[in-house]
């Protein structure tokens, strides 16, 4: 027997086969449960905005106030020569 035959075989055994009977509920449960990952994706989704937002508004509040664009004050003075 080829390969060929045997694969025709299964498949022949396959579709005489009675299929499995499909719960009457499972519609229902799929569409709840893509609801449910609906709304978990939505909620990380704002949580992450949120996130993000509180995040350049720290960072705004925190360059105004260090303002690190401004160079410090020295520390030394240069020696003083020619006096």
């Amino acid at each position: 027997m080829s390969h060929a035959d045997r694969k025709e075989d299964e498949v022949r055994r396959m579709l005489e086969t009675r299929p499995p009977l499909v719960p009457p509920d499972l519609a229902a449960r799929a569409a709840e449960h893509g609801t449910r990952l609906l709304r978990r994706h939505q909620a990380l989704r704002r949580a992450a905005w949120l996130l993000l937002v509180a995040a350049a508004i720290a960072f705004a509040v925190w360059a105004s106030l260090a303002e690190p664009w401004v160079t410090p004050p020295s520390d030394t003075t240069p020696p003083l020569e020619g006096w």
